[in-house]
């Protein structure tokens, strides 16, 4: 991609109104662009990162058995008044034309609407278990909309339901997407803590969200230095400096990110759509499930959260909107912009990700601050200098120098 003809351009200021980290960062990267408190369009640079998280997401619960599926937004009334949360505070209701009371909602979540469509192909135990996912827009009315992607009032997230005929086997699944989710963040550049947690509006059991230390965070984990066990301070009985029940080590009181969480929705929604299925001897039960989710946009903006300098942004290589930034240094000689060219063209041709810098109007200063904003893994510099000395200026993004390398040993580096 020539940065010239980007969408979207990088700013030297944050707007006034950011006060997050994440969404000053990212807004002045050209990244994301801020419509209205809470709601966030993602520029080409960010839907880039979006894309390739959701590629993780979608490797990890496919794995595991998910399918992935896509489910109406629009949802009739009659879903959430079967189970209780019509009027649960975050729900967006619609008014159609000439109604005088909202008879649908856009869609906060997707427990009711899965249970339903679900009834109509499981009959039997021989049907299950299941699991389908999709990664969708969310709406919820969030009274906090201030941390960036943190927290949106609008923002995509991927939603696994699981059906089962039984606890047991809800739990064995529970436990596999526990262990998907843990490698998902991972993957993203992410270390995620497994945190007991309340079921909110979704169940009245206790269930995990997976955690992210960080000083920005609005939750608040106990989490044990030993063996990791942490629970989250709304349901906790643990205390700081007090011992671990697990391991007997200590407890540390630390702020925290939630960018996952995993719920054992039992029969609540199978029961209040009453969908039943024949189990072994013919019996009529209520389908067990299971719901979970991540949010992608929170996801991406926790790992800026955590992932960055004074400079700007340090991508992980996995999630990196491009691999390499190469910078064409302005010059009254013709030849660096044909090596630069000769170069962009080589690295297209092997097919590594490469953002070209090839901006007539900015100055070298400009454009190394740009790059260091941006943030990708590998930063190559064409200038007549490097040219003087035969090779090309190489910095990783994580490294404080820079090295001059041959195009053959780039080329050996981008493709890693």
């Amino acid at each position: 991609m020539r940065q010239s003809q980007l969408f979207g351009k990088t700013l030297r200021e944050a707007p006034r109104d950011e006060i997050s980290l994440n969404a000053k960062l990212l807004t002045r990267g050209g990244f994301i662009y801020k419509n209205s408190a809470g709601v966030y369009s993602f520029l080409p640079l960010g839907w880039r990162v979006i894309r390739k998280i959701a590629d993780i997401i979608r490797e990890e619960m496919n794995a595991i058995g998910g399918q992935e599926m896509f489910m109406a937004a629009l949802h009739d009334k009659r879903y959430l008044t079967a189970t209780g949360r019509w009027n649960v505070d975050v729900v967006f209701k619609v008014l159609a034309g000439g109604e005088k009371e909202p008879s649908f909602n856009i869609s906060w979540t997707h427990e009711e609407i899965i249970a339903e469509i679900a009834a109509k192909y499981i009959s039997s135990y021989k049907d299950l278990p299941l699991a389908a996912y999709q990664i969708q827009t969310k709406f919820r009315h969030e009274p906090r909309a201030k941390s960036g992607l943190l927290r949106g009032r609008e923002f995509l997230m991927k939603d696994l339901y699981s059906f089962h005929s039984s606890e047991k086997d809800l739990m064995d699944y529970y436990e596999k997407v526990a262990v998907a989710y843990h490698k998902i963040f991972k993957r993203c550049g992410l270390k995620s803590i497994y945190t007991l947690a309340a079921g909110g509006e979704f169940t009245a059991n206790y269930t995990h969200e997976f955690q992210v230390i960080a000083d920005v965070g609005e939750d608040v984990i106990y989490v044990c230095e030993g063996c990791a066990y942490a629970e989250n301070k709304e349901i906790s009985k643990l205390k700081a400096g007090g011992q671990c029940p697990q391991c007997r080590g200590r407890v540390e009181e630390k702020k925290s990110i939630e960018v996952g969480n995993i719920f054992p929705l039992g029969t609540k929604y199978s029961e209040a759509f009453d969908r039943l299925f024949a189990n072994e001897k013919g019996e009529k039960k209520h389908v067990v499930m299971g719901s979970y989710g991540i949010g992608l946009g929170r996801t991406l903006g926790t790992i800026v959260e955590t992932s960055h300098d004074e400079k700007g942004i340090m991508w992980p290589e996995t999630v990196a909107p491009f691999r390499v930034h190469l910078l064409e240094i302005k010059s009254t000689s013709s030849v660096v912009k044909r090596v630069a060219q000769k170069l962009y063209k080589t690295l297209l041709a092997r097919e590594v990700e490469v953002l070209y810098d090839d901006r007539d109007e900015k100055t070298a200063g400009e454009k190394f601050a740009d790059a260091d904003l941006i943030g990708l893994p590998l930063r190559a510099v064409i200038s007549e200098k490097t040219i003087a000395q035969k090779g090309i200026e190489v910095k990783k993004r994580s490294e404080r120098e820079a090295k001059i390398i041959s195009a053959k040993e780039l080329l050996k580096l981008a493709s890693c």
